[in-house]
């Protein structure tokens, strides 16, 4: 069977696309996605990202060893699950700032500065809380409240009021700046991820297919044009349009196992080359992320949990009153503020986890801790994203190129210092007995930076690898066309000319409505 679009990836943009694309029944959609579909509890759960970055759901890849931070690998959490990111992240919904929007329309992406994209937050919106020019109800997405924050939330606001940092009750709504409840990704006390809010009403339509388990293994190219796809054990399936929306990793992997992108860089790896596009797979960035980890003085978050028996008590809670701690999302605190106090905005974000050890990697408290990340927003760095063979199912290799550019250091560094002064404020003193990591031996700036190069993680917000721009280098028009191959889209995080301001769940989501509507003719 033929089809009028297939879609690649049925992640946070892929799903949206799929539902927004067949509410026109003549058109036949065909969603592929790799991963399965999201039957485990722990996807649905808000506590149960606790067990993302540990594996479930995950392709499995690390970073390639980060020259700037003593050659460190990052393990490099990356969806494979429908619903993509929205399955598996901490459900934070924010939108980054008014003027990362802007500035993308001055740099030439017409259509797509924040007047432009206000309406696409708000239509995906069902937010329980705020209706007005900022937000929207009614639409696919729960935005909601926290459920289950604990009293050292209130004094982690405390403790930065006695820094000069405000309480914002609306992060997402006129101004950004402030510490607060970041409201999250839920909707009836479980995660609303693209797959439950979008694509699941939409599968009762007979004008969609959905195949999970599908490996991709190129986008056919004939004379120019995208026709159709290559699956893995089912040979060509033919198309009018081909969506690519596999993520700022996923997408420019697969356009160069296609034979699309630096025509050096696929020679080398013997692949024909079908279009030469260098900037497939550049221009790669991400919130690099810093973390003070405290031993609490009491059982103040929810470490104590971890328990088998505690356990069982707070699944039996959740399932009779839908609160503690599974309807948490663990880090639904936290804020926005300056690293560089001449910023256009604010340049550091923190997340406060209400426990330790709670992703990959990072360090646990016998008895019980808090944790404070902090990420520096805007990157100067730029990395890349390329093909470590021809073999369709090896990893990349993914290199972004963390502190590159010194200002990124220098700035990360700052905002480790930020958390941890709030830290260590009187406010918090009752439920804080001593920070552990960094640790009194962390000083100087050099101590900063060998504490980074142990402990640095990803925020888990790449972006910008099929940069969007009306340039001819770019590799995607603003109507996210493909630049030199016609019938092609790309539809994800990886057309951010530059990564907004926060986490980036929400703008991709945004990215695929309107792109639904371009693409459907009612932009």
């Amino acid at each position: 069977m033929e089809y009028d679009t297939i879609i690649i990836g049925g992640g946070s943009a892929g799903s949206v696309l799929a539902a927004r694309l067949t509410e026109d029944p003549t058109r036949r959609v065909l969603l592929l996605e790799a991963g399965g579909r999201d039957r485990h509890p722990f996807y649905h759960l808000p506590a149960g990202f606790a067990k993302m970055t540990k594996g479930i759901g995950s392709w499995g890849w690390h970073t390639t060893p980060q020259r700037h931070m003593k050659d460190m690998v990052i393990r490099y959490t990356q969806a494979k699950v429908i619903g993509g990111g929205s399955s598996i992240n901490a459900q934070i919904y924010t939108r980054g700032n008014a003027l990362d929007y802007d500035e993308w329309r001055q740099a030439g992406c017409t259509g797509w500065g924040y007047d432009d994209i206000l309406p696409y937050f708000r239509k995906a919106e069902d937010n329980d809380t705020h209706a007005n020019r900022y937000h929207g109800q009614g639409g696919p997405l729960g935005v909601s409240q926290p459920r289950a924050p604990l009293p050292i939330c209130d004094a982690y606001f405390a403790a930065a009021a006695q820094l000069g940092i405000p309480r914002n009750l609306d992060m997402t709504g006129e101004v950004q700046d402030g510490v607060g409840f970041y409201q999250l990704t839920q909707k009836n006390y479980r995660r609303s991820s693209t797959a439950v809010a979008y694509l699941r009403p939409a599968e009762r339509r007979a004008n969609l297919t959905v195949l999970t388990g599908a490996q991709v293994l190129r986008i056919v190219v004939d004379q120019g044009r995208a026709t159709g796809v290559e699956l893995a054990g089912q040979g060509i399936v033919r198309a009018g349009e081909v969506i690519l929306s596999a993520g700022a990793i996923g997408s420019p992997r697969l356009l160069q196992l296609s034979g699309i992108g630096p025509a050096d860089h696929l020679r080398s790896l013997g692949l024909p080359v079908i279009f030469d596009q260098p900037a497939v797979g550049a221009n790669l960035q991400d919130h690099v992320d810093l973390f003070v980890i405290a031993e609490c003085t009491g059982p103040h978050t929810y470490d104590r949990f971890a328990k088998p028996h505690l356990s069982a008590l707070a699944a039996l809670q959740y399932l009779l009153t839908r609160k503690g701690p599974v309807a948490s999302s663990l880090f639904e605190t936290g804020g926005f503020w300056y690293a560089d106090p001449n910023a256009r905005s604010p340049d550091i974000q923190l997340h406060l986890g209400l426990g330790s050890g709670i992703e990959a990697g990072v360090a646990a408290m016998p008895q019980g801790g808090v944790t404070l990340n902090s990420a520096y927003l805007r990157p100067r760095s730029r990395g890349t994203v390329r093909l470590a063979s021809a073999d369709p199912l090896a990893a990349p290799l993914i290199d972004p190129n963390y502190w590159a550019d010194p200002y990124d250091r220098e700035m990360s560094i700052r905002g480790l210092k930020l958390a941890r002064e709030i830290m260590r404020q009187d406010a918090l003193k009752p439920f804080v007995l001593a920070e552990r990591l960094p640790g009194p031996d962390v000083q100087t700036d050099e101590d900063y930076f060998n504490y980074a190069c142990a402990h640095a993680k990803t925020d888990h917000h790449p972006a910008g690898t099929c940069r969007m721009g009306s340039d001819p280098a770019a590799v995607v028009d603003p109507q996210l066309r493909f630049n030199g191959i016609a019938g092609l889209r790309v539809v994800d995080a990886s057309i951010m000319p530059s990564v907004v301001s926060s986490n980036t769940n929400a703008a991709t989501i945004m990215i695929a409505e309107k792109a639904a509507d371009m693409i459907r003719g009612h932009a």
